[in-house]
């Protein structure tokens, strides 16, 4: 049996963490059936799981991490590129005030 491919922490995640690095066309599986991965994503990296719209939040361990600044979808890596972190979000935020 391999070692497993993806963790998601909270049932309500938008994004599951790689357990080691993945490729386009890596089984991710049981959990994950369906799953397509668009891109390589790097050991401890995340990857969607579902459709995420711009300016949505994006949940890691059951909780808002920040917000995608494009539409992510399932299977793409989420990291800065996509998201801004729920810190910066709250930093600028605060600075409209």
């Amino acid at each position: 049996m391999s070692a497993p491919a993806l963790l998601r922490l909270a049932l309500e995640d938008d994004v599951a963490v790689a357990l080691r690095p993945l490729a386009p066309g890596d089984l991710l599986g049981p959990d994950f059936a369906g799953l397509v991965l668009r891109e390589s994503i790097p050991l401890g990296h995340k990857v969607a799981l579902r459709p995420i719209a711009a300016g949505a939040p994006v949940r890691k361990c059951g909780v808002p991490i920040g917000r995608a600044t494009r539409p992510i979808a399932p299977g793409e890596h989420v990291h800065v590129h996509n998201l801004a972190s729920a810190v910066l979000v709250n930093a600028l935020d605060h600075a409209e005030e």
